[in-house]
């Protein structure tokens, strides 16, 4: 079952810290979120593989939105 990985918070993507195809464990971080100055890292809720990256570095994303999904 795949599980995706949201944005908490309404910002810009600063860094992607994964690659598809990686495996990764639960709480690794994938993606890291600048808002307001402020860095804040995006953890996986559970491990797995990952398998589609939904966003680019600079591209400003919304609570709730797809940053990557899990296999």
């Amino acid at each position: 079952m795949a599980t995706d990985v949201l944005a908490h918070i309404t910002g810009t993507v600063w860094k992607i810290e994964v690659k598809e195809g990686e495996a990764i464990e639960e709480g690794h971080v994938c993606v890291i979120l600048e808002s307001m100055k402020m860095e804040m890292p995006v953890e996986a809720p559970a491990a797995g593989k990952v398998e589609k990256i939904h966003c680019a570095e600079g591209q400003a994303v919304n609570e709730g939105d797809k940053l990557v999904t899990l296999a």
